[in-house]
């Protein structure tokens, strides 16, 4: 098991990214990944357990998940109703706990990596609420009186789309980093890496206009990452000409299979109404960038 994270041959780390996990591990503080959606905050941890030979545990975060869900579970309810029916189960009350993912990370015999995915999703309390079991590394359990406390200190990686502001008590105990948008030269190796051998001239003109569109004032969604890729595999699947794509035709504005890049109407109509007002000047030099 590898102590130090260099990136992996199918994830593309910049140097900061690499120097905030390891300080992070070393710290033995949770890692706490902000970006923009699609830039890989997620996939991080599936790579860093991957380079570390670690046990991935994932706990993805939603707006009704409770802190305490983290920890365990007491169906106190199915316990009442067994005993009802005179069910043995009920004089063994472990058998109405649910262990959670921190449940699972303490007691790992190897040191795991633990995923808190999009904690900004869930209630503002939330991160509070963990506070002292990320500090501690351990958690009592009322109903059988015992403490579980982390065997090995997993290494923890906390993601935020940066929905709503974070805890600055929260914030204090963690590793910060933002993740960039990729500039191109990154993004070139990061397409390389998921196409190798793809065509340099398409690949080109793709990037030109995805970040152009990146650029255009008043969209609601700027495509990603993720969003370039799908855009890519479909214009090769489409045996799409990198010709069509310098098209500048002002009536084509919006790129071909943009539902792979445009995720929603009011950014569509943006583009229809871009190409309707290029279309009206008579000019092929309205396109976003230009």
């Amino acid at each position: 098991m590898s102590s130090r994270f260099e990136g992996t041959k199918n994830y593309i780390a910049t140097e900061d990214l690499k120097v905030a996990v390891n300080a992070a591990v070393a710290l033995e503080r949770p890692l706490l990944i902000k970006g923009e959606p699609g830039t890989g905050k997620t996939v991080l941890a599936y790579e860093v357990a991957k380079a570390m030979g670690a046990p991935l545990i994932t706990w993805h975060i939603k707006s009704t998940t409770k802190a305490s869900q983290g920890l365990y579970e007491y169906d106190a309810v199915t316990r009442l109703r067994d005993s009802q029916l005179g069910d043995e189960r009920v004089k063994d009350v472990t058998n109405y706990i649910k262990k959670g993912k921190l449940w699972e990370a303490f007691t790992s015999d190897v040191r795991p990596v633990l995923l808190i995915d999009e904690i900004d999703k869930a209630d503002i309390e939330f991160p509070n609420d963990l506070l002292q079991e990320l500090d501690r590394m351990e958690f009592y359990v009322y109903e059988t009186g015992e403490t579980i406390s982390a065997k090995i200190r997993p290494i923890i990686i906390i993601t935020s789309n940066n929905e709503k502001e974070l805890p600055d008590a929260f914030l204090r105990r963690c590793f910060f980093h933002y993740i960039r948008f990729p500039e191109a030269e990154v993004m070139q190796e990061i397409v390389d890496v998921h196409f190798p051998g793809i065509k340099e001239k398409l690949v080109a003109e793709a990037m030109r206009i995805f970040y152009d569109m990146r650029k255009v004032p008043g969209l609601k969604k700027k495509p990603s990452t993720s969003e370039l890729l799908d855009w890519l595999k479909l214009l090769m699947v489409e045996d799409i000409d990198e010709a069509i794509l310098r098209e500048k035709d002002p009536t084509k504005l919006i790129p071909p299979l943009h539902g792979a890049l445009l995720k929603n109407e009011q950014d569509v109509h943006l583009f229809e109404r871009l190409a309707f007002l290029a279309r009206r000047e008579g000019s092929g030099s309205t396109r976003p960038g230009q």
